[in-house]
């Protein structure tokens, strides 16, 4: 699955756990356990990764969970910083919307939550703020962390 992507090749599935914990960490975002990895990855409903060609490194990600009829969740989207701003977030994000559009029904609700410097790259692949209508929230649950 190359992208016509100068420099990289765009692959089908997800990165090596060590890779993904790479990519995670060097691109800013929260950091995860092996363990977190281990069970996660595999419970994607799609996933690419990205090879430099020259070094053969995993450079970028991206995953999306999703309930396979109407429901997609863009997730891991993460370049290394020295190979952003090449187009690679965008062949990723490519990648994982074609899939959705080849393997889903017709008819199917895609959403993402980002930081902030992630905004224009989703707003070019038609990503838009529901708000107001809709609101987005999160949770996040600590081991042994109740009310």
């Amino acid at each position: 699955m190359n992208d016509t992507l100068p420099g990289y090749t765009v692959l089908d599935g997800p990165p090596t756990i060590p890779d993904y914990l790479t990519l995670r960490r060097e691109a800013g975002m929260s950091p995860k356990t092996e363990e977190q990895a281990a069970a996660g990855i595999g419970g994607a409903w799609a996933a690419v990764h990205v090879i430099h060609d020259e070094s053969g490194d995993t450079v970028g990600m991206g995953r999306v969970i999703g309930d396979g009829g109407w429901y997609f969740h863009v997730i891991d989207m993460a370049v290394l910083p020295p190979h952003q701003g090449r187009g690679i977030g965008s062949a990723v994000l490519r990648a994982l919307l074609d899939r959705i559009r080849r393997d889903a029904p017709p008819g199917v609700y895609v959403s993402l939550m980002a930081d902030e410097p992630g905004r224009p790259l989703y707003e070019r692949h038609g990503f838009t703020d529901p708000a107001p209508r809709t609101i987005g929230m999160s949770l996040s649950l600590d081991r042994g962390a109740h009310d």
